[in-house]
């Protein structure tokens, strides 16, 4: 079968692409081997957002909840599966949209514009032809390379988020985003969490000021950190046990279950791609500024390409590679690409765009920071969060190069700042812009004044 486009993988740049795509006039074959919607919708930001928001319910199990704290978890799962199954319905009625044909299977290249497909529910084959295609897999757990990684008792973001029995000891090996979220959830659900992260400090990409308050907050929280402790060894014991090491020192902890949370890598199995010629490094797929790889006609977005592992991020690249297909005028210009805000959901929530004080001292860039605490605003005390602050990164003539926010509703504040450096705005336009009072958006507004 001849088509216009194909895209392998309905994840959230996989199918708004098709149907940007199928608006356009293109003829299009979507192909998906297990779940619409992705890693995202199934099994990443949609369900932990919704335990998250359970998780921040007052008052916490610990905290006295008339209920059992495993039947809680339970409830919130119940929750969560209920909204993830409406939004896959709601991306099943996209791949509706005249003129997408939705596969279910197993994708490989045969040669550069022919794909092979064994479907899901009868191993049936088929081909389909295109000039263009366009490759979504998106991402999996990667798991560290020591003895007893995949231990029972060890468990991804995935098994984690079925959970129906809460563990009264959960250790987490990663400090990063997907570790974080789940150590706040857990922790306010009524689990004893540690978190054992191989860098200095915890969300490694983020700014360090930032990361170490968040960390700080966490563990008046109760949640135990160890920093640049490095796992060694998982002991399939009852409990289980974590060896690590720390300061030259093997320490041990035990736990009832083990969260691996050290990442993910680009998802290239099946696909057969060295033998058509497409260049992959250990990151992923690689791609020119209009996500295309080496091979005309052929492109790679998300987490597939390891650029930024966000679900908006391949959002935006879908649009840059239909934009290329189709040879218009970019639907997101290439240059902004790096304008992309990321947040994580803990409580507090943490939220940033742009670089970091520890990116722009390393490329010997001159910068201000301009700061204001959540503390100093109305609305933060009248909602009890007044634990956070907000920081504005410019040079000397005001433009913004990034800005980290650290506080309640942060993930929603940054986009103000993200807007403004998409239009070139600068930190004296926020300043002389008129906030609502009393809103969070203040503490921009005073940091921008400061």
């Amino acid at each position: 079968m001849n088509t216009d486009l194909i895209i392998i993988g309905a994840g959230p740049g996989g199918y708004e692409t098709a149907v940007r795509a199928a608006k356009a006039g293109l003829q299009v074959v979507v192909i998906e081997k297990e779940h619409l919607g992705g890693t995202c919708l199934n099994a990443g930001c949609i369900p932990t957002k919704c335990l998250c928001h359970s998780a921040s319910l007052p008052p916490t199990p610990r905290q006295g909840r008339g209920e059992e704290a495993s039947e809680y978890l339970a409830k919130a799962i119940d929750r969560k599966n209920e909204v993830v199954e409406k939004l896959k319905a709601g991306v099943a009625q996209l791949m509706k949209t005249p003129g997408i044909t939705l596969i279910e299977g197993e994708a490989r290249f045969i040669d550069q514009h022919t794909i092979e497909v064994r479907h899901k529910d009868n191993c049936q084959l088929s081909i389909f032809n295109s000039q263009f295609i366009i490759i979504a897999t998106g991402s999996v757990t990667k798991f560290l390379p020591i003895p007893g990684a995949h231990a029972k008792g060890v468990v991804t973001s995935t098994e984690l988020l079925n959970l129906t029995t809460l563990p009264q000891r959960l250790t987490i090996i990663g400090g990063g985003v997907i570790g974080l979220e789940f150590a706040s959830i857990f922790q306010s659900m009524g689990s004893q969490v540690t978190v054992i992260e191989f860098c200095k400090e915890v969300l490694p990409q983020f700014d360090r000021d930032l990361a170490k308050r968040l960390r700080t907050s966490l563990k008046k929280r109760g949640i135990e950190f160890h920093t640049s402790a490095a796992a060694k060894e998982i002991h399939e014991d009852t409990p289980l046990v974590v060896d690590f090491e720390e300061k030259g020192k093997i320490q041990s902890v035990e736990a009832d279950l083990v969260l691996m949370a050290v990442g993910r890598a680009a998802n290239l199995q099946s696909l057969n791609l060295a033998d058509v010629g497409i260049e992959t490094t250990a990151r992923g797929i690689v791609v020119d500024e209009n996500m295309q790889t080496n091979v005309p006609g052929i492109y790679a977005i998300g987490d597939v390409n390891g650029l930024i592992q966000l679900a908006h991020a391949a959002s935006a690249q879908g649009r840059v590679a239909l934009s290329h297909i189709l040879s218009s005028h970019p639907l997101l210009p290439t240059s902004y690409l790096h304008i992309i805000p990321a947040a994580v959901f803990t409580m507090p929530e943490a939220a940033m765009v742009g670089q970091t004080e520890e990116q722009l001292e390393e490329a010997g860039v001159e910068y201000q920071t301009h700061k204001a605490m959540y503390r100093a605003n109305g609305k933060a005390l009248a909602m009890d969060a007044e634990d956070g602050l907000v920081k504005i990164l410019t040079d000397a003539e005001g433009k913004i190069l990034g800005c980290h926010i650290l506080g309640a509703h942060a993930s929603d504040l940054i986009h103000e700042v993200t807007l403004a450096m998409r239009l070139g705005a600068t930190i004296h336009d926020i300043a002389n812009t008129v906030h609502a009072h009393p809103s969070l958006s203040e503490i921009l507004l005073a940091a921008a004044e400061a």
